[in-house]
Formats: C-alpha cells, sequence, structure tokens
C-alpha cells in the first residue's frame, strides 16, 4: 500500500493551481452541487478499484496486457436520441463499443496467448482539456467547447457558459451506463460461446472481420475440444461473463472531489467516480491540483506524458503518486508521436527503472499524431498510429520494460474520422461519417485490424 499524506483531504487540491478547469460564474451553486454529489451513492466500489489494482500489478510484472480504449468524449446527445427501431440510442452505442472491445481483447488474448485487463473510457468522460481557451465562429470569438458536463456543445457564447447542474447528469448517465455495462458483461453477452455473435454488419463484411471469423472459429474449436476433454464449460464463469472497468481522465475537480468517499473497510479514500482515473498531459504538474488530488485518493492512477515530459520530472511525479512503489497503483501513459518515440521514451524508460518504479508502460497513439487537413477536419492516420505503436514495443524492448498496453480513441459505430487501414479511407472520405465531438477516432474496422497488428508484435 502506497503511503499517503495524513494531511491530504478531497478539498485540499484547492491551495494549488488548478488548470483547465471552468470559470463558474456562481461559486455558491457549485459547492451545492458538489455537496448533492457527495450525497449520492458511489458510482464504483472501493473493493473493484483494488481489484483493478491487483490487475494492474499483473500488468507491470509481464504477465498481463491492458486495452484501455473507448470514446474521446462521451456526449450527453447519446442519451437524448433513438434509433430508428425506437430503442435508445445510448444503448445501441454502448452495445457496439463494447462488441468491439470484447473482439479486440479476443484477439489479443488468443493471439498473444495473454489475459488482457479491459478498461474503457466510459461512464464519466464527459470532459475534456483543450489547447485553446476560446474557438473562432462566423460570428466571433466564443469559450471552447469543454465537454458536455461543463456547457454546451452548440456554438454560441450563450451555450457555453458553464453551468453545474451538468455534473449532476453527468453523475446520472454515468450510472446508467456503468449499469448497461454491468447488465451486458455479466448477463450473457460477453459469453465466449457467443464470439461470432460480436462481429457487427459493417465490420463483418471487411477483410478484418472475415480475419476474426477465422479467429473465432478457433476459438469455438478449442472450446469444444476442451468440453471433449471433460471439462465443464458450464461450470467456469470465466468464459461465459468479463470484467469491462471504468476509467476517465480526472480533469474537473469539482466533480471528483464530490464523488470521493472513505472506504468503510480500510478507512483509505477513493474517488467512486471511475475504477480507475488518468491526470493529462496538460495537467501534470507534481506541484498542481490534480496531482495533489490524486496522490490522496487509493485508486490505480493514470499519467499521461507528451513530447515534453522530462525524466526528472516523471520520476519526481512518480513519488508524488506512488512513494511506496506499490504495482498496480501508477501507469505511464505516453503519447510522444510516431515522430519522436523512438528518442523520446527511453530516457524515461531508463529514468523510472533506475528509480525502481513498477509502473505500468501503455501507449497512447493517438494524441501525438493528429493533424488539420486543408479542408479544417482534425484527423489521424492509421500508419502513423501503428508506427508509434511500434516505436514503443521497440523502446520498452530495447531497455527491457515490458510494453505493458494501449490507450486508443475508438468508436463502434462506422465512422469516417481516422486515415487509412486496410480499406485505406482517404481524405475525401472524412466528410461522410465525421461525427466526433472533440477527436477522431478509429471505427471498428480500424480497431479489428488494429488489434491484430498488435497482437502479432506481442508474439515477437
Amino acid at each position: 500500500m502506497a503511503v499517503f499524506d495524513s494531511t491530504w483531504s478531497p478539498s485540499s487540491w484547492r491551495d494549488r493551481e488548478a488548470l483547465q478547469q471552468p470559470e463558474w460564474p456562481d461559486g455558491e451553486a457549485v459547492d451545492r452541487v458538489r455537496d448533492r454529489l457527495h450525497a449520492l451513492p458511489p458510482l464504483v466500489f472501493a473493493g473493484e478499484a483494488r481489484q483493478v489494482r491487483a490487475a494492474l500489478a499483473e500488468v507491470a510484472a509481464g504477465r498481463a496486457f491492458l486495452l484501455q480504449a473507448g470514446d474521446c468524449a462521451e456526449s450527453f446527445h447519446d442519451f437524448e436520441r433513438l434509433t430508428d427501431t425506437g430503442a435508445a440510442y445510448s444503448a445501441v452505442a454502448i452495445r457496439e463499443r463494447l462488441q468491439i472491445l470484447l473482439q479486440m481483447a479476443a484477439v489479443l488474448t488468443y493471439g498473444a496467448a495473454l489475459p488482457v485487463l479491459k478498461i474503457g473510457r466510459i461512464a464519466g468522460q464527459f470532459v475534456k482539456p483543450r489547447s485553446s481557451d476560446v474557438e473562432r465562429t462566423p460570428d466571433g470569438e466564443i469559450p471552447v467547447f469543454r465537454g458536455h458536463m461543463i456547457h454546451d456543445d452548440l456554438p454560441t457564447a450563450r451555450a457555453r457558459i458553464p453551468d453545474p447542474e451538468r455534473m449532476l447528469e453527468g453523475y446520472h448517465l454515468s450510472a446508467s451506463t456503468l449499469n448497461l455495462v454491468r447488465g451486458f458483461t455479466k448477463g450473457g453477452f460477453a459469453d465466449l460461446t457467443q464470439v461470432h455473435s460480436w462481429n457487427q454488419d459493417f465490420v463483418a463484411t471487411s477483410p478484418q472481420g472475415k480475419r476474426y471469423e477465422v479467429l473465432a472459429s478457433e476459438i469455438e474449436r478449442a472450446l469444444a475440444f476442451m468440453a471433449a476433454c471433460g471439462i465443464d464449460l458450464a461450470a467456469t464463469p470465466q468464459l461465459h461473463q468479463v470484467d469491462v472497468w471504468t476509467s476517465h481522465e480526472g480533469l474537473l475537480l469539482d466533480y471528483e472531489e464530490g464523488l470521493t468517499r472513505r472506504d468503510s473497510l480500510t478507512g483509505d479514500w477513493y474517488d467512486c467516480s471511475a475504477h480507475m482515473l488518468w491526470i493529462g498531459d496538460r495537467t501534470r504538474a507534481a506541484d498542481g491540483a490534480h496531482v495533489e488530488f490524486f496522490s490522496g485518493v487509493h485508486n490505480p492512477i493514470g499519467c499521461k506524458l507528451g513530447p515534453g515530459a522530462d525524466p526528472d520530472e516523471v520520476v519526481e511525479l512518480c513519488e508524488r503518486l506512488n512513494a511506496e512503489r506499490a504495482p498496480g497503483r501508477l501507469t505511464m501513459i505516453v503519447r510522444l508521436g510516431a515522430d519522436r518515440v523512438a528518442e523520446a521514451l527511453p530516457p524515461l524508460l531508463r529514468a523510472v527503472a533506475r528509480a525502481e518504479q513498477p509502473v505500468v508502460w501503455v501507449c497512447d497513439p493517438m494524441h501525438g499524431n493528429g493533424f488539420t487537413t486543408a479542408g479544417g477536419r482534425k484527423t489521424r492516420h492509421f500508419d502513423a498510429i501503428m508506427a508509434e505503436i511500434e516505436g514503443f514495443f521497440d523502446a520498452c524492448r530495447a531497455e527491457g520494460a515490458w510494453p505493458g498496453g494501449v490507450h486508443l480513441e475508438y468508436t463502434g459505430e462506422n465512422v469516417t474520422e481516422c486515415l487509412g487501414g486496410s480499406e485505406e479511407l482517404a481524405e475525401e472520405q472524412l466528410d461522410d461519417r465525421y461525427e466526433t465531438l472533440c477527436d477522431p477516432r478509429l471505427n471498428g474496422r480500424q480497431s479489428l485490424d488494429l488489434a491484430f497488428r498488435v497482437a502479432e508484435l506481442m508474439r515477437r
């Protein structure tokens, strides 16, 4: 168990500089919402967070692999729409994201013969850090969109006024999402005997989907072999249900403080908004408010590291967030860019190894490879995404570190937001279905393509 400052409290972050926070127009209204959040039931439980820490300790030891993936930014709108059949759009969208996550995990597990820890960017990813405070519209400059838990995405100054009541709406939508995810993963949807049914129509008709069908058939034959050997498959719960844990960037500190609880069994503090939280590259100052807040909760914590990360700075972050060097407590999520990973990552790996910090090393190949097209669309190229993952694996292996996982932005829908992939999505196709609220995401075909390629890297 890590050493925690006895003077820490859920509100001690207020004495530090807090970056990327909304300028609330009414501080008393924020206080009232935070008090209401504190009175609501936790979204997750301390015991679950401890399970995730134990699983991440296995990743740190090189005995498992982390697949952390989900939407760039969850949307309140997903809970307002209905599909053509009258079903709630949110339920369909969550099911489709879960299908792709299960497919990717099956490919990685079967291809690399390693357990895969599945953590979604889900049930709380309603806030995003931004590089600029304003955006330009035909009517002039307005505050930049920071996520639906803060304000609306409509491009008007009025819509961008921060409203603390949205934190309560975000809580309730996260609760309904969690309920659905738990129902799917424990109620038969994730049964490994249903491995063929996870292939969505638009994925199944692609080369990646056909390759997945071959793998699914191999898994079915393996299960049939086990049954023929007398193994009671029905009595093996690992084949019929899975754990999919939740995570989001712990950016909005008023919300995180409101959902922080003291565990009745251990007396330790836990941020009960998600099983795992991460600190962004823009808010990871060792003396800043975000590091102060997350230094005191016992959840597993991630920290994003961009190309500006300095080895000494990273070691200082390790000391602040994991002073006792507890395996599974701290995950370093590197987002360096395909053209910088080979040079920038090894010094970080060496510095952390010298400090004897048992961190989990994870590659975020999305955020360091974005660019804007001539037509004004933010996008990423699949080749650059894969190049950064390959550079990450190469650097880890050269330094004797375990390449512990990948952190991805994807959707289960057939969007056209990232270029390339096996089907070579071209720039002129971006407008076909460009639907993201913020950053471009891999679609289902591209996600499955990536999973097969990562499995091959893991087998080397």
